[in-house]
């Protein structure tokens, strides 16, 4: 099975325009975090901010089957980690400039902005994350109304 940072290598690969620092440290951080039975289906890595001069606040981010993934391993110690589960995703949004592109998460309770990424990439990268989330979101439904069909039948 191909890790976090090998994915993430093959996007750089691919994309060798986006800006990145650290991407080894960031990616052991998702897999630390990885629940059993979860699987990496796409991993990117951007900058954290609204700002392209923000270039050394790099995220490695996580596409898996259960949710998103975001992390970054803070250069003394510590690291910082957020989960975005499909109930808690609202929309993504993406833009380009004249040299990078960004790509905006929107959940119940922040909104995310990714910058610095090439601009081929955003295409990509929304199509990965929209996929991947709409198709979950269609199963945590589905479990829901099940669940409240047996509650009413008890």
């Amino acid at each position: 099975m191909e890790s976090v940072y090998e994915k993430v290598m093959a996007f750089k690969k691919r994309n060798p325009g986006t800006i990145s620092w650290r991407v080894k440290a960031h990616s052991k951080v998702i897999e630390k975090h990885l629940n059993e039975g979860e699987e990496v289906l796409y991993a990117f890595v951007g900058q954290k901010g609204l700002s392209s001069l923000e270039m050394f606040n790099t995220y490695v981010v996580a596409v898996t089957n259960k949710r998103l993934l975001l992390a970054q391993k803070r250069v003394l110690f510590g690291y910082l980690f957020i989960s975005i589960t499909p109930d808690m995703f609202n929309d993504l949004t993406v833009a380009t400039g004249i040299i990078w592109g960004k790509v905006v998460i929107d959940t119940i309770k922040e909104i995310i902005t990714l910058s610095n990424l090439s601009k081929g990439a955003v295409a990509e990268i929304e199509t990965a994350i929209t996929e991947t989330i709409m198709e979950q979101k269609k199963r945590y439904v589905k479990m829901n109304q099940d669940n409240q069909t047996s509650n009413f039948g008890a």
